[in-house]
């Protein structure tokens, strides 16, 4: 048993009781998950995700890994590109999401070149030097360890490939970043409350928006675990941050 605590949003709490919570949340929140995302960003995330998409720079036949998946988007799209020849893999510690994620894919008509893995993005179950690109579309700051995370990015690249992390981050103005306050804070639980039937569950997204590591922090911690060129764009005011490294 271990003492070491961490946070849960605002909330500190023990790493076991996190972990738990976590997956009530996506569990809570998994059938209702893209409504929400669309809701929310009134769109805009499938910009995000397009634009995290063209800066992965993945080609026909390669391997990508896209962790904390959900339902599939980033990973519907790297599908696409790496043809019959390629493989992704879908891999997401919550089995609710997975779920939803793999009967979204097949409803799609996105079959043949993917692959489902239940796995902890600290831990990951794959070879070192086994994929071309690995990604991560806001997850990150969901994990409790978020170096270990980035440690095992690195480690399961192969030499020349990338990775990319997409997440919400923090604006770049101070106008800007209390109507955002005031947006989450208010907004987001209403819609939960609304839409989702959990207006808890979107108050612990909010929170834990405001407890993930600022752009140049994330930066120090992809070269920690070893990336090479790294570096990151802002989106909508710095509200979303893409980081991209390479393993050289």
């Amino acid at each position: 048993m271990t003492d070491e605590k961490t946070h849960f949003g605002y909330e500190e709490v023990s790493v076991a009781e996190k972990q738990d919570r976590v997956r009530a949340v996506f569990d809570s929140v998994a059938t209702r998950y893209d409504l929400m995302n669309d809701l929310m960003s009134l769109g805009i995330h499938r910009l995000w995700k397009r634009r995290a998409v063209a800066l992965a720079g993945v080609r026909r036949g390669q391997r990508v890994l896209d962790l904390a998946s959900g339902t599939g988007d980033l990973a519907a799209r790297f599908a696409r590109i790496v043809g019959g020849q390629g493989q992704v893999v879908i891999s997401d510690i919550n089995p609710s999401m997975l779920d939803q994620g793999r009967a979204r894919l097949v409803n799609a008509g996105i079959v043949g070149n993917l692959d489902f893995t239940l796995a902890n993005a600290e831990a990951l179950p794959f070879a070192t030097d086994t994929f071309d690109c690995v990604t991560i579309g806001f997850g990150l700051r969901n994990l409790t360890h978020k170096q270990l995370a980035l440690n095992e990015m690195f480690r399961v690249l192969r030499p020349g490939g990338r990775a990319l992390v997409l997440e919400f981050s923090h604006p770049t103005s101070q106008p800007l970043a209390k109507a955002y306050d005031a947006y989450s804070f208010a907004v987001l639980p209403t819609l939960g409350r609304l839409v989702a039937g959990d207006a808890a569950s979107y108050r612990y997204l909010a929170e834990s928006i405001r407890m993930h590591p600022d752009q140049e922090t994330l930066l120090e911690m992809m070269e920690q675990a070893g990336f090479e060129r790294a570096g990151y764009e802002n989106h909508t005011g710095g509200i979303v941050a893409i980081h991209r490294g390479y393993k050289l």
